[in-house]
């Protein structure tokens, strides 16, 4: 029993030896503000096409634009989450990670453009008599396909990487660590964003995001470690390669259940949020930039406490079991969001709200460092990104007509109510997420970089 607690690291002390290695505190940087950065991105958007409307259009016309925000980067992302992990898995994901993050530069300062010209003009769309989305608003969709696209083939090998800096019982801290700054800086970001609308024009606001994406770029220069991809048996195909991830994760059923709780669970979280700029304007009753950034803000706030918060629980061995509480948490958060009608109490439920999928992420990204082999775990990212993502944009379609069938607080209503009826089947059915953990092992040391 002593030995036992004696070998137990202290977290602090867990912490303190991650940051003493230059290689990860770049590393962290790099994939904090990439994470961070689409949300400034996705305020800066949703805010501007909520307020594109006159008052008495924006419940029907803005939530149909804000649902089509969505949908304009399904099919981009969705193909881009298929064939990530195998470039991720095949490339050098150093190369791979500069690459992409600076397609993300380039979609940013095209969607500043577009703000900044507003080209004129209505274009009329199939849906309520006299449905139309402004020329600029239609721009904006393929601006943000771009900046989700390239998002989402920064994934794979940022979190395949990993493991090459840090250990296995390192894994939840490292993670934690990371996610929590990315939603932290979300936060701040978000908060940011909704004061420079308040007194500025969109284009401005999007300089935060911009800035943050540079600043990946530089964070990128100072990583020392070798990130290139060791290829074992014959030379394949992208497709096939690809391929293979979903097929490992098929017979993986802990892994595979966790994907699909994540789908229907992003799903119906995608119904609520679309139009969270909705319940804030309309809702709340708040026309003000500021309170939509606040809200945005404290639900990353939750995010980053959740990253904190997930590795101290020691939730490794009973990994499955964590993810279904969290995921039954967050349909009760929901709920509460539907039943208030005060900022000062939304704000709280959404703080929570904001926790379970900081937890959840952790112990997910975790589960599968720890447990699936280096040369396929781009592609099990992958595999699981598109099986967790695939109903998002439908999500966000059905929050757009539930809103203008039932309004704001019957969409909110009807998710939260849908989520907490999903998470007790997963108690009831998902044996083996249930039993979904492993045990970690504590690493051996290694000089800083």
């Amino acid at each position: 029993m002593r030995v036992g607690v004696a070998r137990r690291r202290n977290p602090l002390s867990r912490y303190g030896a991650l940051f003493r290695q230059r290689s990860f505190t770049a590393f962290l940087t790099a994939g904090a503000l990439q994470f961070a950065a689409p949300s400034a991105v996705l305020v800066v958007l949703l805010y501007g096409i909520a307020f594109a409307y006159p008052a008495g259009e924006r419940t029907t016309y803005g939530a149909l634009a804000l649902a089509f925000l969505g949908l304009s980067s399904a099919l981009p992302t969705l193909a881009a989450a298929f064939f990530s992990g195998a470039v991720a898995d095949r490339f050098d994901r150093a190369v791979l990670m500069r690459t992409v993050n600076l397609g993300s530069l380039l979609a940013t300062a095209a969607l500043a453009s577009d703000l900044i010209f507003l080209p004129s003009g209505h274009v009329p769309v199939p849906g309520p008599a006299g449905f139309y989305i402004p020329l600029w608003v239609l721009l904006l969709y393929p601006g943000w396909a771009a900046v989700a696209v390239t998002s989402t083939f920064f994934r794979p090998p940022f979190n395949a990487s990993l493991p090459r800096l840090v250990g296995t019982a390192d894994l939840p801290a490292a993670n934690g660590v990371i996610y929590a700054i990315a939603a932290g800086v979300s936060a701040l970001a978000s908060v940011i964003v909704g004061v420079v609308l308040t007194f500025a024009a969109p284009a401005y606001a999007l300089g935060v995001a911009f800035v943050l994406f540079f600043a990946v770029q530089v964070a990128l220069l100072f990583v020392r470690a070798d990130f290139s991809v060791s290829r074992r048996g014959p030379a394949r195909s992208v497709l096939k390669a690809a391929t293979e991830g979903y097929v490992y994760l098929a017979r993986r059923r802990g892994l595979l259940q966790a994907t699909v709780a994540a789908l229907v669970t992003n799903f119906l979280s995608a119904v609520a949020l679309v139009e969270l700029a909705l319940y804030v304007a309309s809702w709340l009753d708040l026309s003000q930039g500021i309170w939509y950034g606040a809200i945005v803000g404290t639900s990353t706030l939750g995010v980053a406490a959740g990253f904190v918060i997930a590795p101290r629980l020691r939730f490794e061995p009973r990994a499955g079991r964590a993810i279904i509480v969290f995921t039954l948490a967050m349909g009760l958060a929901l709920l509460g969001l539907g039943l208030v009608h005060s900022i000062w109490l939304a704000l709280p439920i959404i703080f929570a709200y904001g926790l379970m999928p900081g937890m959840i992420n952790t112990v997910f990204l975790s589960t599968v460092q720890a447990t699936v082999p280096d040369e396929m775990m781009g592609r099990v990212f992958s595999a699981d990104e598109v099986g967790s993502m695939a109903l998002i944009p439908a999500g966000q379609y059905a929050g757009g007509v539930l809103t203008v069938s039932v309004g704001v607080q019957g969409t909110y209503l009807t998710a939260g109510g849908a989520l907490v009826a999903f998470g007790l089947i997963m108690v009831t059915s998902f044996r083996a997420l249930r039993h979904l953990g492993y045990r970690p092992v504590e690493p051996t040391p290694s000089p800083a970089r």
